[in-house]
């Protein structure tokens, strides 16, 4: 009964993983969108980039979080509520969170990428190579910082190196696949027509990566204070 509930609980957090990493990676993607188009920008990332985006760098995460050995100390906590929000304990909050800081950072990469060439977001008559090289960016940076803010999901309090960094060898799989295929549909020229994206400089790759972990971070010290706030509440 004992190994029944164990089993029962990690089930159940490895559900909720799964579900708030999908928001926080949707919601980013309606922001970077929807904040284009309410102040007329040109429009980050195409449609056939979101979907890629989609099926690559969103379903093999949460493919992996689901199958997550799960929390060692799950049983130590106390039962949970059954009329508990399934947001409850700072998981809305850590979505919002994450899929602002992913839709925002997209679009600083995508400002990045204009400026280089000596536009902005409120420029007119972009050059076609200029919109391609600027969406690139922001298409590294929304589906880098997706995969690297699944490491961070697997645990609402502990950081992760308390859970384990390759504990989860689907996880680390699903990430160097989609770190693979993304290199690979900008470098390989059939891909990267057919996308209409474009190789970046070694100082470019070196920027976006530098936004893509930002999320990471960040949710990572949330994490310091919820265990502060914790360790506060039992003394």
């Amino acid at each position: 009964i004992v190994h029944a509930i164990e089993e029962g609980r990690n089930i159940y957090n490895n559900i909720k993983k799964s579900v708030i990493f999908l928001l926080s990676c949707n919601l980013g993607e309606v922001i970077a969108i929807f904040v284009s188009v309410l102040f007329y920008w040109p429009i980050p990332l195409l449609p056939t980039q979101i979907l890629w985006i989609n099926l690559i760098t969103d379903t093999l995460p949460a493919i992996a979080l689901g199958v997550d050995p799960g929390d060692k100390d799950v049983m130590n906590k106390e039962p949970r509520d059954p009329k508990e929000s399934f947001f409850a304990g700072g998981a809305g909050f850590r979505a919002i969170v994450g899929g602002s800081l992913i839709g925002i950072l997209t679009l600083v990469a995508f400002y990045f990428g204009l400026r280089e060439h000596g536009y902005s977001l409120n420029s007119k008559n972009i050059p076609e190579a200029v919109l391609t090289y600027g969406r690139t960016m922001a298409f590294v940076v929304l589906a880098a910082s997706q995969l690297f803010y699944s490491l961070t999901i697997r645990n609402s309090t502990k950081s992760i190196f308390q859970v384990g960094l390759f504990s989860n060898i689907y996880l680390i799989a699903a990430l160097i696949a989609g770190f693979i295929l993304q290199l690979g549909v900008i470098s390989i020229p059939f891909l990267s027509n057919a996308f209409k994206l474009h190789n970046l400089s070694l100082r470019d790759w070196r920027l976006v990566m530098v936004f893509s972990i930002i999320p990471l971070i960040v949710n990572e010290i949330f994490k310091i204070f919820m265990r502060m706030d914790k360790k506060d509440k039992s003394i």
